[in-house]
């Protein structure tokens, strides 16, 4: 029974794109490996951290959103405690409304509003 799931998390800022892209790939590849299906993977780029984690005021937050065994989320984890670029991670494990509220988000559906209000000022 496959559940889906969401998991966000920080890698070290001072990486490079070809290290960013490396450890991405290889948590990618430990979710394929598996038996995990990649629903969604957005990389929102350098963000200012809320508070300082190991001294660093930024991070490169990273998104998967998919479909997996229970059982993988472990090594899953595992894997990111390992590795030294993740600063923190979360997995969270999607209901009913955490799955829509995602498929509307990639849709827009909460931008709109920013939108027709910035068109009536213009």
């Amino acid at each position: 029974m496959l559940k889906q799931y969401e998991t966000v998390f920080i890698l070290n800022p001072v990486l490079s794109e070809t290290q960013v892209k490396d450890a991405v790939d290889k948590f990618r590849a430990v979710l394929t490996n598996g038996g995990a299906e990649l629903v969604n993977e957005e990389q929102w780029g350098l963000r200012k951290l809320a508070y300082p984690i190991q001294h660093k005021t930024t991070g490169f937050y990273i998104l998967f959103e998919y479909l997996a065994p229970t059982n993988l989320i472990n090594t899953l984890e595992v894997e990111f405690r390992r590795d030294e670029t993740v600063m923190r991670f979360l997995t969270v494990a999607l209901d009913k409304h955490g799955i829509e509220f995602n498929q509307r988000r990639k849709k827009g559906d909460f931008n709109k509003k920013d939108k027709e209000v910035k068109e009536e000022q213009a």
